[in-house]
C-alpha cells in the first residue's frame, strides 16, 4: 500500500481542524466555505499526502498527459512574453499543449491543485520559487517541476534554468570602461532577488577591480520605469566627480526609466551618459538611441525547460541541478560615442 493510499479523509480533517464533511466539500470545491478554510483544508490534504477527489488525475491513468503548463506571476510584459514565446514553440515541436496558469494569492486555488487536476505532464516555474508544499503536492501528484530563473533558491534541489547573471554584470562594466565612462550609476532592483544581486556584484566587482577610484553610487528601484526615473534622477544628483557618466540598469525596463532621468537632467546619451541595461527584450532596440544591453537568451531559456519536462515525461531521469545558459553584450547606441 503506498503512503497516499494510508490517508485518510478524517486525518486530512483532524489536521485542519475541521469536520470530515467541511474537509469533503473543501476537496471538492462545494459550496460556500471561508477562504481561510478551504485552504487549511487543501494545505493538509497536501501535506499528508492525501490524493483527494480526482487525485488519480495528477496523471492520467494511461500514463503522460501532452499537456505542459507555464507558471508565472503575471503575463503580457515584454519579459514573460518571451518566457511564453519560447516555451509555446517547443512544447508545440515535442506534440505539447501549453497552458498558461497564473499564480493567484488566494491559497484556496493554488496552482499545483489546478494542474493536478488536469493531469500536466509537467510545470515550467518562471521567476517564482514555489514553497515546499507545492513542491511536495507535485512530487506526490508525479509531476516534474522545471525552475526558471528562479529569484531565490529553492528549499528542495529542482532542476534549473538561469543565466550569468554576474559574468554579465561585470561584462556591463567593463564595456562602460572601455567606452569612457568615469563615473557610475549602478541600478539594482528592489525586491533585491537572486539574479539582481548577482547582476550588481558582478558588476561593482569589476569596477572595484578596473576602476577603483571612480565615483559610484548605487541605488535601487521596483523594477519598474518609473521607479527607476526616480531612483535616478536621485543618483544623478548626488553623483560627484567629473567626466562622462556610465549607468548599469539590471533591466531594459528600469533602464529606460533612466534614460527619462538622463532627458530631465539636461544630459544626453551617449554624449554625457552611456547606459547598458540588462535582457535584451524587443524594446530595447525601440529606444532613442537604441539600447546597449546584456542579453539573456530567455527563449533559448524556455525552450530548454520544456525539453527537461519532456524527457522526464519519457521516464528519464532528470538531475536536479542549474544549468546556467551565458549572457552576452549586445552594443548599440546608448555606448556609441568617441573617447
Amino acid at each position: 500500500m503506498t503512503e497516499s493510499a494510508r490517508v485518510t479523509l478524517s486525518a486530512v480533517a483532524e489536521r485542519a481542524g475541521v469536520s470530515v464533511a467541511t474537509a469533503s466539500r473543501a476537496l471538492r470545491a462545494r459550496g460556500e466555505m471561508a477562504a481561510d478554510t478551504r485552504a487549511r483544508v487543501l494545505r493538509a490534504a497536501a501535506e499528508l499526502g492525501y490524493p483527494g477527489p480526482g487525485a488519480g488525475r495528477g496523471r492520467p491513468r494511461r500514463g503522460t498527459s501532452l499537456m505542459f503548463d507555464l507558471v508565472l506571476g503575471h503575463f503580457h510584459d515584454p519579459y514573460t512574453e518571451e518566457i511564453t514565446a519560447g516555451a509555446r514553440t517547443t512544447a508545440s515541436s515535442l506534440g505539447y499543449d501549453l497552458v498558461l496558469t497564473a499564480e493567484r494569492d488566494d491559497p484556496a486555488h493554488d496552482w499545483p491543485e489546478r494542474i493536478r487536476s488536469r493531469g500536466s505532464a509537467g510545470v515550467v516555474v518562471g521567476l517564482i520559487t514555489p514553497t515546499s508544499t507545492q513542491i511536495l503536492a507535485m512530487h506526490r501528484a508525479g509531476i516534474p517541476l522545471v525552475l526558471m530563473e528562479p529569484p531565490s533558491e529553492s528549499s528542495r534541489p529542482l532542476p534549473s534554468i538561469r543565466t550569468t547573471d554576474r559574468a554579465g554584470g561585470s561584462a556591463a562594466a567593463e564595456h562602460l570602461i572601455s567606452r569612457g565612462a568615469r563615473r557610475f550609476v549602478v541600478i539594482g532592483g528592489a525586491p533585491s532577488y537572486r539574479y539582481g544581486r548577482g547582476r550588481v556584484d558582478g558588476f561593482t566587482a569589476a569596477l572595484g577591480e578596473l576602476a577603483p577610484e571612480a565615483p559610484c553610487v548605487r541605488t535601487s528601484a521596483d523594477w519598474s520605469a518609473w521607479d527607476a526615473r526616480r531612483a535616478c534622477a536621485r543618483a544623478l544628483s548626488e553623483l560627484g566627480g567629473e567626466g562622462p557618466v556610465g549607468i548599469f540598469a539590471c533591466s531594459d525596463e528600469m533602464a529606460a526609466g533612466a534614460y527619462r532621468a538622463v532627458a530631465d537632467s539636461g544630459l544626453g546619451i551617449p554624449r554625457d551618459v552611456l547606459v547598458v541595461g540588462f535582457d535584451d527584450v524587443r524594446g530595447a532596440r525601440w529606444l532613442q538611441p537604441s539600447l546597449t544591453t546584456i542579453r539573456q537568451p530567455i527563449r533559448e531559456m524556455a525552450a530548454t525547460a520544456v525539453r527537461l519536462l519532456a524527457r522526464s515525461a519519457a521516464g528519464e531521469e532528470v538531475a536536479p541541478e542549474a544549468i546556467v545558459m551565458p549572457t552576452e553584450l549586445v552594443e548599440r547606441g546608448s555606448t556609441r560615442t568617441a573617447i
